[in-house]
């Protein structure tokens, strides 16, 4: 599913903006399923020195419907917290960042905490029993560049994977954003590069350009055992089993 900048009214508020959803088997790990939310659309890599982080005042949430009703079943809910270490300052780091824990030079580190929330039908729709399964995570700082965060994929992105306990692992960070889509020909009236010839209003025809190459978003990425998210709770082993099916 993708919607960058579509809906009019949430356009306007940038952090709460969901892009893109992911769902899939996880290839690395039989048995699990990795789910990501992207968030917060064209970034600017030197979107400095406000760079951008999470909104601590936006309730970020990725849905599991497995009953086939698609309304959700079990949610996993992510706040968020910033804090900023000297006041004196507007600047978004001081000095080389060494690590996910360096508060010297690193003025806005983020935190979060990950609840799932299991809507079961004694508890209605918009309560349900929670389970809060990380508190004070932490957020990897942006991709400021070779100065500010060196060695960026080597110091911050493994250390930014938590475990949430019994195989659980999330992320939640920048990344450059993966969804290959020619915005500024789609948004052009409804037309694509390569088949403008036959536009209503036509043109030559053109190569197709990534308008998201060289953005970032904000993800939160989950990995979670089927056992987790499955109707029955239960390891399916039939894909024609409606329990073994799940909508995000």
């Amino acid at each position: 599913m993708s919607s960058h900048r579509e809906a009019p009214e949430i356009s306007k508020d940038p952090v709460a903006d969901n892009t893109d959803v992911y769902a899939f088997v996880s290839p690395d790990r039989p048995g699990f399923v990795t789910l990501i939310a992207n968030f917060i659309p064209f970034q600017l890599p030197y979107g400095g020195p406000n760079f951008y982080e999470f909104g601590d005042d936006v309730l970020y949430e990725i849905h599991i419907s497995n009953a086939g009703t698609a309304r959700a079943d079990i949610s996993y809910q992510f706040r968020f917290s910033t804090r900023v270490i000297n006041p004196d300052t507007f600047l978004y780091n001081t000095g080389p960042i060494g690590s996910i824990t360096d508060t010297a030079h690193w003025n806005r580190p983020q935190f979060y905490s990950v609840t799932r929330v299991y809507h079961g039908r004694d508890h209605g729709d918009e309560g349900g029993r929670r389970t809060v399964l990380g508190r004070n995570l932490t957020v990897p700082p942006v991709n400021v560049g070779v100065r500010s965060t060196p060695n960026y994929a080597a110091t911050f992105t493994n250390a930014a994977v938590h475990d949430l306990g019994h195989g659980r692992k999330v992320f939640a960070g920048q990344r450059a954003e993966s969804f290959h889509v020619d915005l500024g020909s789609i948004f052009d009236l409804g037309t694509l590069r390569p088949f403008e010839a036959a536009h209503l209003i036509p043109s030559a025809n053109a190569v197709g350009v990534n308008g998201g190459q060289g953005l970032n978003v904000h993800s939160i990425a989950l990995q979670l055992p089927f056992t987790d998210v499955t109707r029955h709770g239960q390891l399916p082993h039939d894909v024609l089993d409606p329990a073994a099916a799940i909508g995000v």
